[in-house]
Order: structure tokens, then sequence, then C-alpha cells
């Protein structure tokens, strides 16, 4: 299953991999030269369709507990001052996505979005300290009954050039359901109130829909 940010760019790859695989043989006869294309040509296919794959994680809703918006690793967990919306200290989570992770944005917690925010900006590495107040970033406020409100960041890295953000203010969302999409590498910032029982570590593998980042 392919999230369907992915269409336009899965057709566009077929086609090309499918008028270079048949262009091939005519270019290269040497078939120690023509084998290692075709075998790159195929990896490069592989990599797009895995890249916006989709897998289909259904959870059981739960205000209690909020859950991972993405697949990665943990990278930040700290005390921080929050500039933008809260303009107090937060304790901030980050997951970093490589490349390779499954890059879907999965809704933490249900509740209503009280402020989403389209921020342009650089392409500094995902991992990069100033990436969540610099790079191009999207920022979304979700009100819960249990939480308060919890803020969730979408920031681009060196090879995101496009963040898809489906929350729209007003909104009422459901836990675990599709909040958007970042294209090619990047990382998701969590904010919750100070004393917040976080549930994951420093390094951790967080799997979205799966992993429980707090609980109440």
């Amino acid at each position: 299953m392919f999230h369907k940010e992915g269409f336009k760019i899965i057709l566009i790859s077929l086609a090309v991999f499918v008028i270079l695989l048949l262009a091939s043989p005519y270019a290269f006869s040497n078939p120690w030269i023509l084998k290692p294309i075709q075998y790159t040509l195929l990896i490069l296919l592989l990599l797009v369709l895995q890249f916006f794959r989709n897998p289909n994680r259904t959870l059981v809703v739960n205000d209690n507990h909020i859950t991972a918006p993405v697949d990665g690793k943990v990278v930040v967990i700290e005390e921080v001052f929050e500039p933008e919306y809260f303009k107090d200290k937060r304790l901030q989570v980050s997951i970093f996505m490589s490349p390779i992770n499954v890059h879907v944005t999965r809704y933490a917690t249900s509740g209503k979005v009280k402020y989403s925010k389209y921020h342009p900006g650089k392409y500094l590495v995902a991992w990069h300290p100033k990436a969540s107040t610099e790079n191009e970033r999207t920022t979304v406020v979700i009100e819960n009954r249990i939480f308060g409100e919890i803020m969730y960041r979408q920031i681009a890295g060196a090879l995101a050039k496009r963040i898809v953000n489906y929350a729209e203010e007003g909104m009422i969302v459901r836990q675990g359901d599709d909040a958007g999409f970042i294209k090619f590498g990047s990382r998701v910032d969590l904010y919750f109130p100070l004393g917040t029982d976080i549930q994951v570590k420093i390094g951790q593998k967080a799997v979205g829909n799966k992993t429980i980042i707090a609980i109440k």
C-alpha cells in the first residue's frame, strides 16, 4: 500500500524505468555494462516505492496515550523554550526519520486543531539543533481532553523539499489518522507540558501508531 502523496512520483518513476530499461540494450551492447545499469535502475525504482509505502496500522484510540506520529529514532528529549505558540518552557521529544523510514505523519492524539501554520525556511540536516526554528516546517497544536494542548512540528531535512500537512484550524482529528507526509528525509518534534510522563528514551526506535511516547 502506497501513500497518495506518492502516486504521481511513482507513476513518473515507473514510466522512466520502463523507457530506460527498454532503451538500455541499444545504448550498451556490452553485458558487463548493461546488467549493472539495469540493476541500478531497478534499485532506484524500489527505493522510490519503499519511501512512499503506507503500512496499515490500526490502533485503539486512547486519550491517555500520545502515540508516535512517525517512524524513526528518538534523538531529543529535553526541556526547551517554545517561542512560537506557547511562549514558555515545554518538554520536547524529537524523532528523526531517515530516507528508508515510513514518512507518513499520523495524529499522535485526538482532539481539536487549535493552530496550524506553515513556515518557509532552510534545509539544514534534520538533526541540526537549529532545524526546529530555521528549517521549512509546519506547526500544529491539538487540544486533547486529557493532555491539554500538544504541539507537533513537521520539519524538512536536507533532502526534504515538500511538507504536506492536512491539519486545519477548527478540525476535529482522530488519533492514528493520516495527518500528512514529508518527502525524503525529515524530523518531527513533539512538545508536552513540563512533567509529562515520557515513555521513550534517546536512541529508541519509534514506530508510528504503535510506540507510546507519553502517558497520563
